[in-house]
């Protein structure tokens, strides 16, 4: 699903990534930070696809919103338990979304 975002200017955090074969409790744990994130101030929306290589865009309303979702309690655990097991490498970039449009038929 596209998200419905605001008019610029707001952020998005760009999160790309290359996993590990260990699937074990990976996808309830996403599921859990996507909704978490949904609950958290200045969160705007989230799109996510995956092949080989996966990338999750969540959108923001202020750089304050992003480092706030950094030092969620629940975010920094499942940060962690990406790194040791679900990641073989991860790339994040943050950037301020200057103008975006669409096309609906």
């Amino acid at each position: 699903m596209i998200a419905n975002t605001p008019k610029p200017p707001y952020y998005a955090v760009i999160f790309t990534t290359y996993r590990t074969d260990i699937d074990e409790g990976y996808f309830e744990m996403a599921e859990k930070m996507e909704k978490l994130a949904a609950l958290q101030e200045g969160f705007l929306g989230v799109e996510s696809a995956r092949n080989q290589l996966g990338i999750t865009i969540s959108y923001w309303s202020s750089l304050e919103a992003i480092k706030n979702w950094k030092h969620n309690l629940e975010h920094s655990e499942a940060r962690e338990k990406g790194r040791s097991t679900w990641y073989k490498k991860y790339k994040l970039r943050i950037s301020k979304v200057e103008r975006d449009y669409e096309f609906e038929k």
